[in-house]
């Protein structure tokens, strides 16, 4: 049932993995999005053949988070072609080797708080005025924040602090009935998580769960849409952990 139907969202990050999963989830629901891709051009066009191939409506725009002013150059291009704005999934994140706290320097620091957060931050300020009464904002945290792990610092601070942000928002937009979540993942089953643990450390996260297995995207992107829907119209100021059960 296209429950979005009218809707438009903005989905950061939305070629590959969780972010994809979203794009494909929000579009078969029946709402026109329009997501961003930093450099895989071709991973893009794929998630767009594969909308429009279930009758959806996607399109992707290259713009790299990281570069000064890209979120709100998101939100004006989506803003105009899409007529409004109804749905923001802020989901992208920079992503790193892990490294001790003692050898982080104050470059990648900076570039991961401003993917992670800056960027969230602005296209949230941008929403603020632009974004049409009864909209839904959802963040894509980690559960990293409650289960913190050696090597990922400046990671688990500016999820942390995404965290926070949403808590703030969701007092400051209740009044014109826009709500604002979180969405924290635990192991989710991408090429990330893949290409950065063994499969002997997967089989151990997947036995730590109830369910006895790794996330799939679709099932984070399952949440997304009950958060963007009209079923999620009366939660808000929320972190739901969408991880199986691992806390």
């Amino acid at each position: 049932m296209a429950v979005l139907k009218g809707k438009t969202a903005v989905v950061t990050g939305g070629s590959r993995g969780i972010g994809r999963a979203i794009v494909e989830r929000l579009a078969r629901d029946g709402a026109v999005v329009v997501f961003n891709y930093a450099r895989n051009g071709d991973a893009a066009d794929e998630v767009v053949r594969a909308v429009q191939e279930t009758g959806g409506s996607a399109h992707g725009v290259r713009l790299d988070l990281a570069e000064e002013g890209a979120a709100e150059r998101l939100m004006m291009i989506a803003e105009q072609n899409l007529g409004g704005l109804d749905i923001v999934v802020n989901n992208a994140a920079l992503s790193f080797t892990p490294t001790p706290i003692a050898e982080i320097d104050e470059e990648l620091f900076d570039r991961v708080m401003t993917v992670n957060v800056k960027s969230a931050f602005s296209t949230i300020r941008y929403a603020a005025t632009n974004m049409r009464d009864g909209g839904r904002i959802i963040n894509i945290s980690s559960l990293n924040t409650v289960r913190p792990v050696p090597g990922i610092a400046p990671y688990i601070v500016s999820k942390g602090a995404l965290e926070q942000l949403t808590a703030v928002a969701a007092l400051e937009f209740g009044g014109r009935g826009i709500t604002v979540n979180t969405v924290s993942p635990g192991a989710t089953d991408t090429d990330l998580l893949r290409g950065t643990n063994s499969a002997e450390a997967l089989r151990r996260v997947a036995a730590m769960t109830p369910l006895g297995r790794l996330g799939q995207p679709s099932d984070v992107a399952d949440v997304v849409a009950f958060l963007a829907g009209p079923d999620g119209r009366w939660v808000t100021g929320q972190n739901i952990r969408a991880a199986g059960g691992l806390v």
